[in-house]
């Protein structure tokens, strides 16, 4: 009831701006297709259901409308694309009209998220952030400088698999920390058990998914929202975001405070973000503080859930799809030899686990819906307006799943993108869309690379259960970063050699002292 007065009063002003305020110019055609409006809330009860998955709502309108289509939501237009030719036509080849993001109130202003990279607009911010982090990511032979951290990160990810299977995710989730952290901040994380900053981090992430969902919050749809008090009836969504502004405040300042200190100490771990300061700490507050800090919180925050989605949805396929597992077993043993790891530099003599990759990212694209972008100018696509500020939806799950494309698009099959008429490389829209794509993409290509080869060549998985019971449909959770729900599976090593050969990195590569306790202390 408190929510439902909440929610007239406020409507009541937006009906009011909506019959005095500034009218929009005549549009140059009719909007893409749609459901019809209601007066003055428009397409408000056509959003995705809370707690669904937004993809498969979305996708429906693909039958309905075709595979660009529309809803207006308080007076804001929501264009729905379900086909890749035209996302890659908007975002794209349009990218200088279509590279912005949405305002979103909650994630961004309430929350917090408004300084990392994902949510700034196209704006001299956001290029100075892409040109902070180009050198060291833009390219696949900027990254090989890391292939030495990951090779070793992948093989202490075996070990913790091997010592501990029950816990695979949580190992997953060590490793991506481990090799990200390491380069951001020169960070060593806890060898084992669950690290504080990794924890927080994963936290923070989850909250960024449920808060980054459109039309979750009727602040998003209504931005005045924001100035009622947090006592107020139905104002629990500002005592919500005051606690996750305070988590991510922590992965953001702390890690930033760790490194000063460990450099004034003069015992810092080169990293990219000490290479940013080696010149001298910027100004408090200052744009060239903001910039380091937070490129280097992107990085993780970007880069660390998406690949622990690939990662856990490539084990729990494999236990699903035995003869696929048995295959790429197959080439690693062909290629590499029995009883070895693969490594970076045999990446390009094994076409099949190369394929493995992708279709790992085609399977359970780990973003389904991305982020939406915002147009800054009209536009026409075909017949249709799109008019300036119009949020873009791109249904990377639903162009990933195209029959018409990726033929049995359910099933795990890494051969379509073998052969002489290979299927289109999901590499192409799994990072995102022009000049908004992933800038970490190539570290992590090579992480889940590393991840799929040597977990195929060392274990053999099967018998994934989701809720006690086996998997014949396997199941999602719903979010901007999807992961795959919660299931168990068997992993086993698949001969003594192989055990021992991946005891051997304690050997090998001794285990490092961490940081954690360090960083709990920094600032508090």
């Amino acid at each position: 009831m408190n929510f439902i007065l909440l929610l007239s009063l406020t409507l009541g002003v937006a009906a009011l701006y909506t019959l005095l305020g500034p009218k929009r110019k005549i549009a140059r055609g009719p909007l893409p297709p749609g459901p019809s409006p209601l007066p003055i809330v428009g397409n408000i009860n056509d959003l995705p259901p809370s707690g669904k998955q937004d993809w498969l709502h979305w996708l429906k309108y693909k039958s309905s409308y075709g595979p660009i289509s529309s809803i207006t939501v308080l007076g804001q237009t929501l264009v729905i694309v379900n086909d890749s030719k035209i996302a890659l036509d908007l975002l794209a080849k349009k990218s200088s009209i279509y590279s912005s993001r949405p305002r979103m109130t909650f994630a961004s202003e309430m929350v917090g998220w408004e300084d990392g990279l994902a949510f700034q607009g196209y704006t001299d911010r956001f290029r100075a952030y892409r040109k902070a982090i180009q050198p060291s990511f833009g390219s696949e032979s900027a990254v090989a400088q890391f292939n030495p951290l990951q090779e070793v990160e992948s093989r202490r990810f075996l070990f913790r698999v091997l010592k501990d299977p029950a816990n695979l995710l949580q190992h997953i989730q060590t490793e991506a920390g481990a090799v990200i952290l390491n380069i951001a901040y020169g960070y060593r994380v806890e060898p084992f058990g669950r690290d504080h900053l990794v924890h927080l981090t994963n936290e923070a992430l989850d909250e960024f998914g449920q808060a980054t969902i459109p039309g979750a919050w009727m602040v998003d749809l209504i931005p005045a929202l924001k100035y009622v008090p947090s006592w107020f009836p139905g104002a629990g969504f500002k005592r919500t975001a005051n606690l996750w502004r305070e988590h991510l405040s922590g992965i953001a300042d702390r890690p930033y405070d760790f490194v000063k200190q460990q450099i004034e100490n003069g015992k810092y771990t080169p990293s990219y973000l000490s290479d940013m300061l080696q010149a001298g700490f910027p100004e408090s507050g200052s744009e060239k503080e903001l910039v380091a800090k937070w490129t280097a919180a992107s990085l993780y925050t970007g880069g660390a859930d998406t690949t622990v989605s690939s990662i856990n949805c490539f084990y729990l396929a494999m236990a699903i799809f035995p003869n696929v597992q048995r295959r790429a077993q197959e080439e690693i043993e062909r290629v590499v030899g029995q009883n070895k790891l693969p490594s970076i530099e045999d990446r390009v003599n094994l076409p099949y686990i190369n394929a493995m990759v992708k279709e790992v990212l085609r399977w359970h694209p780990v973003a389904p819906m991305g982020i939406p972008h915002m147009s800054t100018a009209d536009d026409t696509y075909e017949k249709y307006f799109i008019p300036k500020g119009s949020l873009v939806l791109a249904n990377i799950w639903a162009m990933m799943h195209d029959p018409e494309v990726y033929p049995n698009p359910m099933e795990f099959q890494p051969e379509r993108f073998l052969g002489e008429t290979p299927a289109p490389d999901p590499h192409a829209i799994a990072f995102g869309f022009g000049r908004r794509v992933c800038p970490g993409r190539f570290l992590a290509d090579n992480t889940v690379f590393l991840s799929v080869a040597q977990s195929l060549a060392a274990f053999n998985i099967s018998g994934a259960k989701q809720g006690g019971v086996e998997v014949t449909t396997p199941q999602f959770d719903p979010g901007v970063i999807s992961h795959a729900s919660p299931f168990q599976c068997d992993i086993k090593p698949r001969s003594s050699e192989l055990e021992a050969l991946i005891l051997l990195v304690e050997q090998d590569h001794p285990w490092e002292e961490s940081n954690a306790v360090e960083l709990q202390k920094v600032g508090y």
